[in-house]
């Protein structure tokens, strides 16, 4: 019987604190990524080799270079339990983006796409929560893999930045 190998690894959490409320920052993510979640299946039945699957990718892409692939209304079920608090998590990404760091190891799949937690923080505020995603997919020495890593850091925080800024 083989022993799995473990490598140790810590996560860097990003907490945006919003003045919007839950629903106009779940408003503004949505208007970004797209409010349809796209099924990569689809997109890899519909495409023959690398251009046309780029090419179903592109126009699918919102301005901060995202799409919206799931939503998990954690809200809708937590309230069974007695929590009464809207959280939704949010998985998006980019597989254009997302090419830029499996090229340089296939593991980083464990991180991409990437996850968002929307949170009802009470009197009409919000918070966006995210792990850095360098954080999550670099765990040895790899420079061309940090670089592309660090760039989806950029474009999700800019991204961040947008929806939960003003109210």
């Amino acid at each position: 019987m083989s022993r799995p190998d473990e490598i140790r690894f810590d996560g860097v959490q990003v907490c945006y604190d919003s003045a919007k409320s839950y629903d106009e920052l779940l408003a503004a993510l949505l208007s970004d990524i797209g409010e349809k979640p796209v099924s990569l299946d689809d997109l890899v039945t519909a495409s023959s080799d690398w251009e046309s699957y780029r090419q179903e990718v592109e126009p699918r892409v919102g301005p901060s270079g995202f799409m919206l692939f799931k939503l998990i209304d954690h809200g809708a079920w937590i309230g069974k339990a007695g929590i009464d608090r809207k959280v939704m998590r949010v998985i998006l990404g980019n597989p254009l983006i997302a090419i830029t760091m499996l090229r340089h190891d296939v593991t980083a799949g464990l991180f991409a796409p990437v996850e968002l937690l929307l949170v009802d923080e009470g009197e009409g505020r919000s918070s966006l929560t995210y792990v850095k995603p360098s954080s999550l997919m670099v765990v040895e020495p790899n420079p061309q893999l940090l670089s592309a890593a660090q760039e989806l850091d950029a474009k999700l925080a800019a991204l961040a930045t947008k929806v939960t800024s003003g109210s």
